[in-house]
């Protein structure tokens, strides 16, 4: 993890958010201007992301062109995430309190059926959905950001558009951690592309990589609009290629696929008002009802990743997964009984057989149980202006790499979103989420995600923005994060930095991230009962948070990301 200012670069320390400003003031050269946080700041997973979208407002541009801009460029450093072959969520707040959220998120195909990923005995075949041609829904990103440009955008298109064809044409260079990743999925990459495409062959740190098909691709849509992508040139070449893998998306398809301005959910945790994803995504929803159910509770008592405060949030995290499997799913398609399930009244009913003796059931909770695997692969980026807005975006692939399906005459990865709906009633998607038939796959319909991306008000001023990557653990690192500033006190980098736990109710286990919780805690918890499985620390939260006079980043340690202002 990497924080900057315009000229000036250090690594940030855990007790950095306590002598913010002072630091800025007493580690610079003698311009102290140039590490003034009052106007800007970007935090995502790479440096030249980062870079790009702080260009963009040093320009005179403001946050939603910043966010076009560091959304491109991740499609370029960041391929196992960002993309223009997949999707995403945008959380929005202006700088006169009014907010926003934007569905840019892929849909099924229209010729899309609820048991294409089913054999004849209507068992899965694995890894239909997963991997390859049919696994691909209709991607979202190019049309999400020309909505986003045409509502809010301040420079014009080809200012935005020119420093990420030039980073494509340039290439950037792989850093160890993408080569572990690269590495990771090369046999799959390889077995399902041509061994001559771009992503075929092996690259080691330090190699540069540069995608000329996707420079072309940009070219192309910068001069044409997203009309390139979906009714165009390009549009063509990608309708050729996915039917050449057998694919059922159609030129119709594309054509006929827009992104989406939504009402985001809103609700009040004590002084704070929470700003988050409405449905198609089930983050606001979970978010709320979690937070909602563990504010009764003086979690300042029970003291931070204490064994009392762990259940309490394990609790809360079971019971709202369960609503999650039976209520969301696609709103064009389904009514979701929002103001039902996120009643306190409703809440403290299903909190009412909580101990801090003994763990709930999974089956008093929920009726189904299997097993899961994990994927953590998505990416996300926040952005705050000199004018006072500020954005919360997080877009995907889904898992790492999407489908591997690598289009190279356009320079990019396609999604494999498609498992996000619920393949089979009651059985897990990649990430171990179950879910019911208002998330079965219908034509045209948008998948159930869990991405989380969040805006918080304190005293009706911004207070900060953030979101990660994590599959089913969005939702509660996200909570976690936000608990960690306002009940703890700790700084934006402190607090994404601090150990995570996770639990989705399947499998019945706390996920504990590896070497971050002490060993009597441990001992504690499963003396009373739970089961634990020691995980490699997931996520990579990215946030920003106000402090008086200037802003704090938070880049997450357990990837590259980096935060950078002026």
């Amino acid at each position: 993890m990497t924080f900057e200012f315009v000229n000036s670069s250090f690594d940030m320390k855990s007790y950095f958010h306590i002598f913010f400003c002072f630091i800025i003031l007493n580690s610079c050269s003698s311009n102290v201007k140039e590490c003034d946080t009052r106007d800007a700041m970007v935090v995502s997973a790479r440096k030249e992301a980062s870079e790009i979208g702080l260009m963009m407002m040093k320009k005179g541009g403001n946050a939603f062109d910043a966010m076009i801009a560091t959304e491109l460029a991740l499609a370029v450093v960041y391929p196992s995430a960002g993309n223009l072959g997949g999707g995403g969520f945008m959380v929005y707040r202006l700088s006169d309190g009014s907010v926003g959220s934007l569905d840019y998120r892929e849909k099924a195909p229209i010729k899309a059926t609820k048991k294409m990923f089913l054999n004849e005995i209507n068992e899965i075949i694995p890894k239909s959905s997963t991997y390859g041609a049919l696994s691909i829904g209709i991607p979202g990103t190019i049309a999400g950001i020309f909505r986003v440009h045409e509502k809010f955008g301040s420079l014009p298109i080809e200012e935005v558009f020119k420093p990420v064809i030039a980073l494509a044409n340039n290439g950037y260079k792989i850093n160890n951690k993408q080569s572990e990743r690269f590495k990771k999925y090369l046999p799959e990459i390889r077995k399902i592309n041509s061994t001559n495409s771009m992503y075929s062959r092996e690259y080691k740190a330090g190699d540069t990589i540069k995608n000329i098909q996707l420079a072309n691709l940009l070219i192309r849509i910068m001069q044409n609009g997203p009309d390139e992508f979906y009714k165009g040139e390009s549009s063509k070449k990608l309708i050729k290629f996915l039917k050449s893998k057998g694919s059922i998306i159609s030129a119709k398809d594309l054509e006929k696929y827009k992104a989406i301005w939504r009402t985001p959910i809103t609700f009040q945790y004590d002084d704070l008002k929470i700003i988050s994803m409405p449905p198609p995504s089930s983050g606001g929803i979970c978010i709320n009802q979690i937070m909602k159910m563990i504010e009764p509770y003086d979690l300042k008592k029970l003291g931070h990743n204490s064994s009392d405060y762990i259940k309490l949030l394990v609790e809360s995290f079971k019971r709202s997964y369960a609503d999650r499997a039976v209520y969301m799913g696609d709103p064009d398609f389904n009514d979701i009984p929002y103001k039902k399930i996120t009643n306190q009244n409703y809440l403290s009913k299903k909190m009412k057989q909580f101990s801090f003796q003994k763990p709930t059931p999974p089956h008093e909770i929920y009726s189904t149980n299997t097993e899961i695997k994990e994927s953590l692969e998505t990416t996300h980026y926040s952005i705050v202006d000199p004018f006072g807005n500020s954005v919360s975006a997080t877009t995907t692939l889904n898992s790492s790499f999407g489908s591997k399906l690598f289009c190279d005459e356009l320079g990019i990865f396609l999604n494999n979103q498609m498992n996000d709906f619920a393949i089979k009633s009651g059985h897990p998607n990649i990430y171990g989420l179950i879910g019911g038939e208002i998330n079965s796959i219908q034509a045209e319909k948008r998948m159930l995600s869990s991405m989380s991306p969040t805006i918080i008000e304190k005293n009706n001023n911004f207070y900060m923005t953030l979101g990660t990557p994590g599959g089913s653990t969005i939702i509660t690192s996200v909570i976690q994060t936000i608990l960690n500033v306002h009940e703890f006190s700790m700084g934006m980098e402190e607090s994404v930095n601090s150990p995570r736990f996770h639990h989705q109710l399947f499998p019945d286990v706390i996920k504990i991230e590896k070497n971050k919780f002490n060993d009597m805690l441990l001992i504690d918890l499963e003396n009373d009962g739970y089961d634990l499985e020691i995980v490699t620390p997931y996520g990579r939260v990215d946030g920003i948070l106000a402090l008086e006079g200037c802003l704090e980043g938070g880049s997450d340690n357990r990837g590259n990301d980096y935060a950078i202002g002026f």
